[in-house]
């Protein structure tokens, strides 16, 4: 395998935004720690209700995962219907799914209304199945969001898979029309811009370093000084940091890693994805993948496992699944693999919470093109008092603490290599189906 750009492929067309150094105010309605998907969108909400608003980041507005994802618009959940209903009781199950479906109607009507240029296009997105018995299950969720939700959805047998990609791995899958693909870096560049024209204070390369209530409101410490504000919000997710220690033993950084290959002749790419959708599988180390928007390359990208440095190893293995999907590209280059965090915590869906004041939206368990922009507009609601507006099934009580964890989750490789096992058992399984499937013709 050659030697590949470690820098994000999307900031090559979108290049993060440096914001000038200007003074911090003392004073402020709202301060909202983090400026990717979830504080910018939060800010516009805010700002344009007429509030005085800051938002802080620590690095660059955008230079974590907002700007980092493979710009699928999922919204997916981790847990299915059935186990959101037995963790969470039957009508919550019903509510966020439903509210899934609207995050991605309003993602939607956002970018056109407010006319940001990031490639969008709702292009559905196909869910293959590794074994036979993942299909009987993705035919019934692709049958109950239907009838349900009203969601377009449909079954994919074996024989018809082709037509929508070209591959054999898969024993079929489903597709979703209500999903499709963006340039992530363009629609964080969007919405700096109308939270900047809004009146918001944005301020790059600004540190949380301790959050206080005082009075009737609270001091936000930073590496530039203190500011003082009525209200905060915490839109920090898989970037959480010491500053918030009692948030950060509840949400676990995981990496998530993207390939690109470079770019394909227009028959190749015709042939591998003719219909140009969003994919996923159901392996439990699942892959996500895409075309990118011009049509050119493939995108490929799954959960890295490692917690520190850049070995190799992860950039490997999803090289290894993009061929074992198609060996036609065996002999491809990979012009970049970079990676950004995803917040993981035990109750597995998209999360908004309060702890002494302080409102919370972050836990999008690497759903957060659409997730993170709708629960950053839902807490600004809040903040406003707009309590209708503001309602929402994902505000319920905080996810419990991860044992044993503070902040370094060195787990993660034990994880990994637990899940990596059950994946390459469900390989055997599929292996052996494919055998029986060409002993009966």
């Amino acid at each position: 395998m050659s030697r590949h750009n470690t820098g994000v492929y999307w900031w090559e067309e979108a290049p993060l935004r440096a914001l000038p150094e200007h003074p911090l105010p003392k004073s402020t309605d709202v301060v909202i720690v983090g400026a990717g998907y979830t504080g910018l969108n939060a800010a516009i909400t805010l700002a344009r209700a007429g509030r005085k608003v800051v938002a802080l980041d620590r690095m660059e507005p955008g230079a974590g995962a907002s700007t980092r994802n493979g710009g699928i618009t999922s919204g997916n959940l981790r847990l299915t219907h059935a186990e959101m209903t037995k963790r969470f009781g039957a009508a919550r199950a019903d509510a966020i799914l439903a509210e899934s479906k609207a995050a991605r109607e309003d993602l939607w009507a956002f970018i056109k209304e407010e006319k940001i240029d990031c490639d969008f296009a709702l292009t559905g997105r196909f869910h293959g199945a590794v074994v036979p018995e993942d299909y009987e299950r993705l035919a019934r969720d692709a049958d109950m969001l239907n009838k349900r939700f009203g969601i377009e959805a449909y079954a994919v047998p074996r024989a018809e898979q082709r037509g929508i990609l070209g591959t054999g791995y898969y024993f079929g899958g489903n597709v979703r029309m209500d999903i499709g693909g963006l340039q992530p870096a363009k629609l964080h560049a969007g919405m700096l811009r109308l939270a900047l024209a809004a009146g918001a204070d944005v301020h790059a390369m600004t540190a949380v370093t301790g959050i206080r209530a005082e009075g009737d409101g609270f001091e936000v410490a930073t590496d530039r000084g203190a500011i003082t504000a009525r209200q905060v919000i915490s839109g920090t997710n898989g970037y959480t940091d010491a500053a918030q220690p009692w948030l950060r033993r509840r949400l676990v950084p995981v990496r998530s890693r993207i390939i690109a290959t470079e770019p394909l002749s227009p028959n190749l790419m015709g042939a591998l994805m003719p219909r140009r959708m969003m994919c996923s599988d159901t392996r439990t180390l699942s892959c996500y993948y895409r075309p990118s928007p011009d049509g050119t390359r493939i995108l490929f990208g799954g959960r890295d496992g490692t917690i520190e440095g850049e070995p190799t190893w992860p950039t490997e293995r999803l090289h290894s699944g993009l061929v074992k999907l198609f060996p036609e590209l065996e002999s491809v280059k990979l012009t970049h693999s970079w990676f950004g965090h995803v917040a993981m915590h035990r109750d597995m869906v998209p999360r908004i919470f309060s702890k002494s004041g302080v409102r919370y939206a972050t836990g999008y368990c690497g759903s957060g093109v659409v997730w993170a922009r709708w629960a950053g507009q839902k807490a600004a609601l809040q903040v406003l008092g707009k309590t209708e507006e503001g309602r929402s099934a994902l505000d319920f009580r905080p996810p419990a603490a991860v044992p044993f964890y503070r902040g370094r989750p060195w787990f993660m490789p034990g994880l990994y290599t637990y899940f990596g096992l059950k994946d390459r058992a469900k390989e055997r399984r599929r292996r052996a189906a494919e055998i029986e499937v060409n002993q009966r013709r």
